[in-house]
């Protein structure tokens, strides 16, 4: 727990932590807006001209989507703490004086994923708590109450808990293969908003060229599509259920935390 407070005390005494909890709440504000638009729409009707139907088109669909609002841009911004956890070291030069206090360096690792972890719960709880407040007055105001007594709309909340955590993961996973601060920030941004545009492109295509709409779906084996699938109600024909993007996200995090202690304990950090 020395450990884990540690880590914590050096992502509250930087100010980076403040730059990314503000790029959050500007993306909530957006996301929200964007949504609650989406939701009068289709609760009114007029769904299928978004190409919104069947589950999709539910209130306690849309009501998942508005209260999960802004984990796309979120989820990235908790994935760059991640990284800043394990890059600082390197690039402020502290890796040496923290290895040397703690030589086991399985601990420190899994003291920066417990804290990213906890970094992760932290900004689930705020953003969710921003989401309900708007969430439950657009609704209420729309007279279809909060809605969150439906078990969709909780299995929502609680899947969007394990993403926020399991990207934090990841991003710690990310700064032990690249231990270049710039490089790592900026590698696995561009990965995750270009890359999730390509993959999604690349595999329409692949449908295209194979005759196959199903092929579509695979595209969860990307964890920002993963992410998605798993708190959105109402799946269509081109997304998994939410349980696959819940096992590959899981899986990712398995093997990006043995993978980043593997490469830790290997690595000469004098």
């Amino acid at each position: 727990m020395n450990l884990v407070r540690s880590e914590l005390l050096k992502i509250r005494t930087t100010s980076t932590w403040w730059w990314l909890a503000i790029g959050a709440f500007l993306s909530i504000a957006l996301a929200f807006a964007f949504n609650a638009w989406v939701a009068d729409e289709t609760l009114s009707g007029e769904g299928e001209n978004l190409g919104i139907t069947g589950d999709q088109a539910t209130a306690a669909a849309q009501a998942a989507n508005l209260y999960t609002s802004g984990q796309y841009l979120g989820l990235m911004f908790v994935m760059l703490i991640g990284i800043l956890m394990v890059t600082n070291e390197f690039f402020h030069q502290t890796a040496t004086t923290t290895f040397l206090s703690t030589p086991r360096r399985t601990s420190v690792i899994l003291s920066k994923l417990v804290a990213a972890s906890l970094l992760g719960f932290a900004f689930w709880l705020v953003t969710t708590v921003i989401d309900l407040i708007a969430g439950a007055t657009f609704l209420s105001l729309n007279d279809y109450g909060t809605l969150l007594d439906e078990w969709a709309v909780q299995r929502a909340l609680l899947l969007n808990l394990l993403a926020y955590a399991i990207w934090t993961v990841l991003g710690v996973g990310i700064g032990t293969l690249i231990t270049n601060q710039l490089g790592a920030v900026i590698t696995s941004a561009v990965l995750y908003l270009v890359g999730t545009q390509v993959v999604g492109l690349l595999f329409m295509l692949l449908a295209n060229v194979l005759d196959n709409e199903a092929v579509v779906k695979w595209q969860v084996i990307w964890p920002a599509v993963a992410s998605t699938v798993m708190v959105s109600e109402g799946q269509n024909d081109f997304a998994p259920a939410w349980w696959v993007g819940a096992l590959v996200l899981i899986g990712y995090a398995v093997v990006s935390g043995a993978v980043g202690i593997m490469i830790t304990r290997r690595r000469d950090v004098s």
